[in-house]
């Protein structure tokens, strides 16, 4: 049994058949008339498809708290970056698909001549040179998934958006987008030389200070590579729900021009469903990427503990000079106001109550008393963080298993239409359950805040079509 088709229906890209020249036609040239510059505006507004835009900052703000950090400055720039990587990508999209809107499409702004191809094609370039340069601001490693990231979207508009690898390429897109943003906030920043000491009590170094003299800040290079490393590792499972997500919308958008499959909604219905109650439930991470707490009593625990105490006390009390009395008195000068050599360096610290190796381990920026660091806890943080990843949660199965199922029941053309449409704007939802789930870093709050965006994308996606 067929579902009457609603109305009124907005129908965007693949809404229309073959020759239709669109219901904004005559406004689109009584605006031409009389406002060329507002006419202009609109048809980069249409081929930008600026009303998806916010469904592009939630990817790098759930990446930072997938890792267990509070965004930062290179947060932002991960936004930025991916902001520009995709508008280069819808860009790059209309200008390769330029002779088959001709056809079924020629409403959009290319087949109807209000922008030219090769002025999208030049913005697509120019979109992608600046996503990497703010990608690369960030670091190297954020540079480096936002180099495969560019790749994967512009192999996806050129090769292989009409064969068997589209929903799993766009899956890798959006999974990357948000590996950058974790990858961006765990890279350390780098840091200026220090100035010379003051006179006074004078700050104990040890080899890891001198590391980072090396690298001309407190963050040595390959300390760089390897945070970034731990970021993205910790934000894979928040990486493969939103690319699951985007994997099962791909395959249903493939039918949105002609309509008439069932399966592919039905099992993108079958996946919202899962991913919601996966999503709902908080979780427990480890340390946040930015303060790793040790683990056991091993050397590696060890030593993070030592290298802590030396760089953040000043030695207290010692004397200018080393006493006389030779090199006996020398060696126990130093032994007594330097770390011991040989064995006694090794030695465990004294334990203390409440941590492994008795080194007083600093909280982690965001982390409330009471909650786990990185993850939730027992205490009053993990009420708010299960409300929050509930109702984001609740949100996003709203927002995607509603127009599914009318597709699954009514597999047309227009239904299958809003079915993307609604798949697309559900990635909110899904981004901020991903982060209010983490319980640090503000987590909560940026979650929440990530969820206020979608009233603004419903809005805009009434003038201008997402898809």
């Amino acid at each position: 049994m067929r579902l009457p088709l609603p109305l009124p229906l907005r129908l965007g890209r693949h809404g229309r058949g073959a020759g239709a020249a669109g219901p904004s036609a005559g406004v689109r040239e009584a605006v031409a008339a009389g406002r060329p510059g507002g006419a202009r505006l609109r048809a980069w507004a249409e081929l930008l498809r600026v009303s998806a835009l916010f469904t592009v900052p939630g990817d790098a703000l759930a990446g930072a708290a997938a890792a267990g950090l509070a965004p930062n400055r290179r947060t932002a720039l991960a936004i930025g970056s991916s902001l520009c990587l995709y508008e280069a990508g819808m860009a790059l999209n209309d200008w390769a698909d330029r002779h088959e809107d001709a056809l079924d499409r020629p409403h959009r702004p290319l087949p109807s001549g209000r922008i030219t191809p090769r002025a999208a094609l030049a913005a697509s370039a120019t979109l992608t040179a600046a996503g990497l340069a703010l990608a690369a601001r960030a670091g190297r490693g954020p540079f480096a998934v936002a180099s495969a990231l560019a790749t994967t979207v512009w192999a996806y508009d050129l090769r292989l958006k009409h064969t068997r690898a589209a929903p799993a390429t766009m899956a890798a897109a959006r999974a990357l987008d948000l590996l950058l943003g974790a990858t961006a906030t765990a890279a350390p920043a780098p840091v200026a030389a220090p100035p010379a000491p003051p006179a006074g009590p004078r700050v104990l170094r040890g080899p890891g200070a001198r590391r980072g003299r090396r690298a001309g800040g407190d963050a040595p290079a390959h300390g760089a590579v390897r945070s970034a490393a731990r970021g993205a590792m910790a934000a894979l499972p928040s990486a493969a729900a939103l690319g699951a997500h985007t994997w099962v919308v791909t395959a249903v958008s493939r039918h949105e021009a002609q309509g008439g499959s069932s399966a592919a909604p039905l099992a993108a219905l079958v996946a919202t469903a899962a991913l919601g109650a996966v999503v709902a439930r908080p979780v427990t991470a480890p340390y946040g990427v930015g303060g790793r707490a040790p683990k056991g009593r091993g050397g590696a625990a060890r030593k993070s503990a030592r290298w802590g105490e030396r760089h953040e006390r000043p030695e207290p009390d010692r004397p200018s000079a080393p006493p006389p009395g030779g090199r006996q008195a020398s060696r126990a000068h130093r032994t007594a106001y330097d770390e011991p050599p040989g064995a006694a360096r090794h030695a465990p610290p004294r334990r203390t109550r409440g941590t492994a190796t008795g080194a007083a381990l600093p909280i982690p920026p965001g982390s409330t008393p009471g909650s786990a660091p990185g993850g939730v806890g027992p205490g009053p943080a993990a009420g708010r963080s299960r409300a929050g990843a509930a109702l984001a949660a609740a949100a996003y199965v709203r927002t995607a298993a509603v127009p599914l199922l009318h597709a699954a029941l009514n597999p047309s053309a227009p239904l299958t239409q809003r079915a993307v449409g609604g798949g697309i704007r559900a990635m909110i939802p899904l981004q901020a359950a991903l982060t209010a789930r983490r319980g640090t870093g503000g987590a909560l709050a940026t979650g929440l805040a990530v969820l206020g965006l979608a009233p603004l994308a419903r809005a805009l996606a009434r003038t201008v079509s997402p898809t």
